[in-house]
């Protein structure tokens, strides 16, 4: 890989690893913040009694005292702006640049934080603009999922700035960047909330992610070049190819990966999503709650951003998926019994065991999406790999959260379910890369 390449991926790495830490910081706080803000699934009772749908009374009056679907949409509405848009700005990346789509992602990023951290200090029984704070919650999660969907574009800037040889590699950095966000940012998020269970929500850590994010939009205005070559963007005489689109889910190379992708990433949201009201159910207060979120980061980062990206050159993409989806396998079963048993200690001892087998499973399953994938469809195709993520990260909390109120074990035991079909698809994945890209 020559110098420009090399330099050109240190940026979009810093600009990534900027914008994720405010994403650490929110992430362990959402759950308990819409629990705060008194959400209730009191209207979804209400709701399937309105259009006919008839539940046992013993569901009904589980409904009306839980709080578990209302925060899963809460944390889907993120990834449902994420599915609508990171296809678009993936496409419209293909016209216009990279870089454009980037920088508009971060600016709507700051803003979205900075909404977050003012609701953050309103009172449950605020009213602004007409809306509860558990509405502008709603706003300000839909808003960062709509400047979020460019994790596609800078996906397709490393691949812009790679070769087959090192795409696997490129890709790894968007997971190590991830890793590093899990890390340092539930690390800032933890020096500015009370170890007091009892505590209301603070406004800092939402101002935090929002100063983190227009710092990384001045570091890619003044730094980051563009990376589209020429050639490729002259090939794209439209804004949007559905018919392009369309082809390539029918490459019977592309729709296996893609189901992959979505099956890992619903077992993964599920545990994601359900881990801070896990901790809560320990005992665990906000503080520390941040510093487990950081030690999944730190796990992160150094599986993806270190073991990961030496091993993958050497063993190959099919080799590192199918590792990855029986350690994720194990890691999620194993949380499901420690859920049961609820030990602190247990739950630090198994948590890499799942973490490690996403870090391999994801940028394995990316790479071999992108080399099978020519050049000027790159932004498109990556789009719809997020896409499909991106639904099963609006189902995953949803399904994730509901499992959790009738039983703290069931989401991992569920999500380790759906990853033993996982299992089947990767197995029956072409073990070679493809002789063309």
């Amino acid at each position: 890989m020559n110098s420009p390449s090399r330099t050109r991926l240190l940026l979009i790495f810093v600009v990534v690893v900027i914008d994720l830490l405010g994403f650490g910081i929110v992430l362990p706080l959402l759950p308990r913040y819409g629990d705060y803000f008194q959400a209730s699934d009191g209207w979804l009772a209400d709701g399937l009694a309105a259009v006919g749908i008839g539940l046992s009374q013993s569901i009904v009056e589980h409904l009306r005292t839980s709080d578990g679907a209302t925060l899963g949409l809460l944390m889907a509405s993120f990834s449902a702006c994420q599915f609508v848009f990171a296809p678009i700005w993936g496409r419209v990346s293909d016209h216009w640049g990279r870089r454009p789509i980037l920088l508009l992602g971060l600016a709507g990023s700051t803003l979205s934080y900075l909404l977050f951290g003012y609701v953050s200090g309103l009172s449950p029984e605020a009213r602004l603009a007409g809306l509860c704070p558990l509405g502008w919650l709603f706003v300000a999660r839909i808003g960062a999922g709509v400047a979020g969907a460019t994790i596609p574009t800078a996906q397709a800037y490393i691949a812009d700035s790679t070769d087959e040889a090192g795409r696997g590699k490129g890709m790894a950095l968007v997971g190590a960047a991830f890793g590093i966000g899990f890390t340092l940012g539930p690390l800032l998020g933890a020096a500015f909330v009370s170890n007091d269970r009892t505590a209301p929500p603070s406004t800092a850590p939402g101002y935090l992610a929002a100063g983190l994010s227009a710092a990384a939009f001045l570091f890619a205005l003044l730094r980051l070049p563009e990376s589209l070559r020429e050639s490729n963007a002259a090939v794209q005489q439209r804004w949007f190819s559905f018919a392009e689109l369309r082809d390539a889910l029918a490459r019977p190379t592309i729709r296996p990966l893609l189901l992959s992708m979505f099956l890992t990433t619903l077992a993964f949201a599920q545990f994601e999503s359900t881990l801070s009201m896990l901790t809560k159910h320990f005992g665990i207060a906000q503080r520390n709650n941040f510093l487990l979120f950081a030690y999944i980061g730190l796990v992160l980062t150094l599986s993806q951003g270190v073991l990961v990206r030496r091993l993958l050159p050497r063993v190959g993409e099919y080799r590192m998926a199918l590792a990855g989806v029986t350690l994720m396998v194990a890691g999620l079963a194993l949380l499901g019994v420690t859920a049961r048993q609820e030990s602190v200690a247990m739950l630090y001892a198994v948590l890499p065991v799942s973490v490690i087998g996403f870090s391999a499973l994801t940028p394995s399953l990316q790479a071999m999406l992108s080399l099978n994938t020519s050049a000027e469809e790159q932004g498109g195709v990556l789009g719809m790999g997020q896409s499909m993520s991106a639904m099963a990260r609006i189902l995953g909390p949803i399904a994730g959260m509901t499992l959790f109120s009738f039983g703290v074990e069931i989401p991992y035991w569920a999500a380790a379910g759906v990853m033993g079909l996982s299992v089947l698809l990767v197995a029956a994945l072409p073990s070679k890369r493809p002789a063309h890209a």
